[in-house]
């Protein structure tokens, strides 16, 4: 709306009196006829006719009268030049209007849309709270329009509502319409009765919405008030938080492949839960078990890119000028995966993320005081690694030194090996390793097998070698992983606790001699300082994830089944069919199980048309198998119905006959019941300790279309978790799982 509702300087000063309106419903009058401040004219009936006839009315005709229209609050959103205005929820609109009606208030702050956004009532704007983004304006709007070729109605400006409301008012009080109310910019209404209120262009007004003189000419709808008018009100969301997740975004900036960001996409997926929650937890929900859950983007892209390193100036000043279209993509895109395993990079991402966490789980807590529930992370592609990485770097409890908050780093401060051993409780050894002249720096590069020709007993060197590995870790020297030593000459059959076994287990290397049992590292593996999140999560979700590749390509071959996160209990890998990035873990853990993955269910409760249809072909093989064994039986029950009579007499060549076919009943029965027990009796799979025994890899089910051609769909299926219902359903199900609410059967 460019002329009269994207213009509202021009517009406003173009706004209407109510002295504009007269009494001759057939006169037109300009708006600049009258005094500003006069007041408005006196209509009266003194003529003879409008008298009588006033007096002779019944009372069914008189004109209802005038009721004050309801607002209702909207906020503007801009993309790519275009406007648009969303409205919010009552509960919002009606918080607003309260504020904006209580007197005395100079700074009037109300929280909306889940208190992740301010609206400073005043000023008329909207603020983002977790995140950074520009502010947006907000209405209170009382009457709206829609052009001929619009789709939905526009609010007009709140002087220009204020405006016609009085003239509505009048014509209502007075019962007098087809009133024309003239502008200084040529637009033009015309009140023809309560239901029919037009704008009209003039010719000569330029539009950008209009491309012809034609279409110039072609009036507006004026509607009053939001009940008038098809527009679809957002549901407020509860109150109550039951649980809050952490959603870290993989490479580039965009999400998906409407170039969304990572805000865009988790308020999509937001929306899809809440949605999910009103249908699966419906009566839950309504006797106060369930609120909501909440999510928030982690956004690190913006620290590594910019000006905040000066990687993207000294990128472009090496890349080259041709198909700078693809050149600039994979700048922005694909070289996070080489700033990952970068040393100088990966810090910074890895401090963005967990800083970036830190800071909003701090604000989610002052914003939300009341909220006890528990916390879990979700990372898509590359964000699920970094996730992994940094929770296999968490410190427990007993690990953290005394006195330290959460979210500091681990030290070590000891000056000599004499306290350093004091501190272990070792002190006893300090004499033998002092005799080999040993201090802290040269203890760093011995290894178990060394500490054992010492004489030093099993559980001290482990406790020394876990101080070293520690210390080193602050200095930056530290393991990225705890992984298992492979060499010939350690204990390896003697039975450790499990709070001493190391987990990940290092292929043998195919690049060089390299002894790595005086090696924490594995190939490709990145040395950093990982900071320490201020929560344990509950639960961490990857969406699309890479993370068994990586591990495979840093030497690790496999996943010690006892191991777990050290902050974090369970573990979900979530991918479509046809991702290209997406990688299994569970086979790294069961390597002697050939399992299939875990069918994600559709969240209406069933499977795809096409998946049943596969899954029909594949039983009709078996009981075309099945049959044989069944048609021995019903030929069997048919001989036995047989009247006693009607059987000829029983020689003694026909009794082996007779028993054969009972051994053949027998067989069919034994065999139709090992059936149904092998189909009835599916034993649970317990696939290590990442998720407490239970399953980790689950894979959605493809669409039909993708179906036909799965090269066609490959990027788009690494891109479709941010819109999938099914994959929130999942999420939800483990969150409230874990509350102990049950999932509901919807009603489809």
């Amino acid at each position: 709306m460019s002329s009269t509702p994207s213009k509202e300087g021009s517009l406003s000063q173009a706004s209407p009196d109510i002295n504009n309106i007269v009494d001759n419903p057939t006169e037109t009058v300009s708006a600049e006829k009258l005094p500003e401040n006069q007041p408005p004219p006196v209509v009266d009936g003194a003529s003879p006719s409008s008298a009588s006839s006033f007096e002779i009315l019944d009372m069914e005709s008189v004109p209802a009268p005038y009721q004050e229209v309801q607002p209702h609050w909207f906020y503007c959103r801009r993309a790519d030049d275009n406007t648009s205005w969303f409205p919010f929820s009552r509960e919002d609109s009606d918080k607003l209007e309260r504020t904006c009606n209580t007197a005395g208030v100079e700074k009037r702050v109300v929280a909306v849309d889940g208190e992740r956004y301010d609206v400073h009532v005043k000023e008329r704007k909207r603020y983002a709270v977790y995140w950074q983004q520009a502010p947006t304006e907000v209405r209170r709007c009382t009457w709206f329009y829609k052009g001929d070729k619009d789709t939905k109605f526009m609010p007009y400006p709140e002087d220009f509502s204020n405006r016609l409301e009085e003239a509505y008012m009048i014509a209502v009080t007075l019962d007098e319409w087809k009133r024309k109310l003239d502008f200084p910019t040529g637009e033009t209404v015309i009140l023809h009765n309560p239901k029919l209120i037009m704008q009209y262009q003039p010719v000569g007004l330029q539009d950008e919405w209009m491309t012809s003189p034609s279409e110039q000419t072609r009036p507006r709808t004026v509607k009053r008030g939001i009940d008038n008018i098809f527009v679809e009100i957002p549901d407020g969301e509860p109150e109550k938080v039951d649980h809050l997740v952490f959603m870290v975004h993989g490479i580039g900036p965009a999400c998906d492949l409407r170039f969304r960001s990572i805000i865009q996409c988790v308020n999509d997926f937001r929306s899809a839960s809440l949605s999910l929650l009103a249908s699966h937890y419906k009566h839950a929900q309504q006797d106060g078990q369930v609120g909501r859950v909440e999510f928030l983007p982690v956004n690190w892209h913006s620290a590594l890119h910019g000006d905040a390193t000066g990687v993207d100036e000294d990128i472009q000043r090496i890349t080259l000028p041709s198909i700078s279209r693809l050149r600039h993509f994979t700048n922005d895109t694909l070289l996070d995966l080489f700033f990952y395993n970068s040393p100088t990079y990966c810090q910074t991402i890895v401090d963005t993320v967990a800083s970036e966490i830190n800071k909003l789980h701090a604000l989610f807590n002052q914003r939300h005081p009341d909220f006890s529930g528990a916390v879990s992370v979700v990372g898509h592609s590359l964000g699920s690694l970094i996730l992994f990485d940094l929770l296999t770097n968490q410190k427990t409890g007993t690990e953290i030194r005394e006195g330290q908050r959460p979210g500091e780093q681990n030290e070590v401060n000891c000056d000599t090996l004499e306290k350093a051993l004091c501190r272990l409780g070792l002190q006893q050894y300090v004499d033998m390793l002092q005799a080999e002249t040993l201090d802290l720096e040269s203890l760093a590069l011995c290894s178990d097998h060394d500490l054992k020709d010492l004489g030093i007993p099993l559980g001290p060197r482990k406790k020394i070698l876990t101080y070293v590995r520690r210390m080193c870790q602050v200095k930056g020297q530290a393991p990225v992983f705890p992984l298992q030593e492979t060499s010939d000459h350690d204990e390896s059959q003697s039975p450790k606790p499990l709070s001493q076994q190391q987990h990940f287990h290092r292929a043998q290397s195919v690049t060089g001699a390299v002894d790595y049992e005086y090696f924490d590292v594995g190939i490709g593996q990145v040395c950093i300082d990982y900071p320490q999140l201020a929560f344990q999560p509950q639960t961490f979700f990857a969406f699309g994830s890479p993370i068994g590749m990586f591990l495979t390509v840093r030497g690790l071959k496999r996943i010690d089944p006892n191991y777990a996160f050290p902050t974090c209990k369970s573990f979900y890998n979530i991918y479509h069919p046809y991702d290209p990035v997406a990688y299994r873990i569970e086979p790294m853990i069961v390597a002697e199980e050939d399992l299939e993955p875990m069918l994600i269910p559709h969240h209406k409760g069933r499977k795809r048309m096409h998946l049943e249809l596969k899954d029909s072909l594949t039983r009709m093989s078996m009981d075309l198998k099945n049959n044989v064994l069944g048609s021995l039986r019903i030929a069997w029950q048919s001989f036995s119905r047989l009247p006693v009579t009607a059987l000829p007499p029983v020689e003694e060549g026909e009794t082996t006959t007779q028993n054969n076919l009972e051994e053949t009943q027998g067989v069919c029965e034994e065999a139709e019941t090992s059936m149904s027990a092998e189909q009835n009796q599916q034993p649970e799979i317990k696939v290590g300790m990442l998720n407490r025994g239970r399953r980790i890899d689950y894979v959605l089910q493809e669409k039909p279309i993708e179906s036909f051609n799965e090269y066609l769909f490959a990027i788009q299926s690494h891109l479709c978790y941010w819109e999938s219902e099914d994959t929130a359903l999942l999420l939800l199900k483990e969150i409230y799982d874990n509350l102990g609410v049950p999932l509901e059967q919807p009603q489809i």
